[in-house]
């Protein structure tokens, strides 16, 4: 099999995005990937198409800004580089976009888009329990909180990844082609700081998304549900 249908596969199986199962996710997504870069190195096989694209996900400096974070962290981590862009000069939205080799590229967008859907399940958890004692307003700020939280965790989670397997660090890096491309784009201008937690919700939920970031389990939960498939 494939190792791209592997990590389809096991995307596939993820259903319940849990953050135990998440985390377990990504890392042995990456871990398949790094495998499959280091057979690619030995047989000295290597398709150099770079390829830019720019996915549906969306975000602003009003709603989901957390998705520009955690967007560098995985393409920097899956051989990629993130971009941003807009449709129109005139919206203030911006979409999520990958820069990167053509056997890479596919599985960072699917990588992220995984991410992406952890992180929205949570936040719905946390809409339901802080309704009844904060604003819709305060609401969305808990739940930004734990989208910047989430990235930083999974962030010291490829870090350490690459601590205990210093060859993932060597050949997961992103091509010298697309550093190339991603220079004709221009560097990216900070697009919002980070928001500090100015309230116990917040705080909390920050936590909450470090945590869930950067823990990893591997309780054999996916592993189950392979044997189970």
């Amino acid at each position: 099999m494939d190792y791209k249908d592997k990590i389809r596969k096991l995307l596939a199986l993820a259903k319940s995005p849990e953050p135990e199962e998440a985390k377990f996710a990504l890392l042995k997504a990456r871990k398949l990937m790094a495998e499959h870069k280091l057979s690619e190195r030995d047989l000295e096989e290597r398709n150099t198409t770079v390829i830019k694209r720019a996915i549906r996900e969306t975000f602003s400096k009003k709603a989901n800004s957390w998705m520009d974070p955690l967007s560098v962290v995985i393409g920097e981590n899956y051989c990629c580089s993130a971009f941003r862009c807009k449709i129109s000069a005139k919206t203030t939205v911006w979409h999520v976009g990958f820069i990167g080799l053509e056997g890479d590229i596919e599985i960072c967008v699917k990588i992220f888009r995984y991410a992406v859907r952890c992180i929205k399940s949570e936040q719905k958890k946390l809409r339901k329990q802080h309704r009844d004692y904060y604003t819709p307003q305060e609401i969305a700020k808990i739940c930004d909180s734990y989208g910047y939280g989430f990235a930083r965790g999974v962030y010291e989670a490829f870090t350490r990844q690459n601590e205990e397997n210093q060859e993932y660090g060597l050949v997961l890096k992103v091509p010298k082609e697309v550093k190339d491309e991603l220079e004709k784009i221009g560097p990216p201008k900070e697009f919002k700081k980070t928001p500090q937690p100015k309230t116990v919700g917040e705080l909390d939920a920050a936590w909450r998304g470090v945590e869930d970031g950067r823990k990893f389990d591997p309780s054999n939960k996916l592993e189950e549900k392979k044997q189970e498939a």
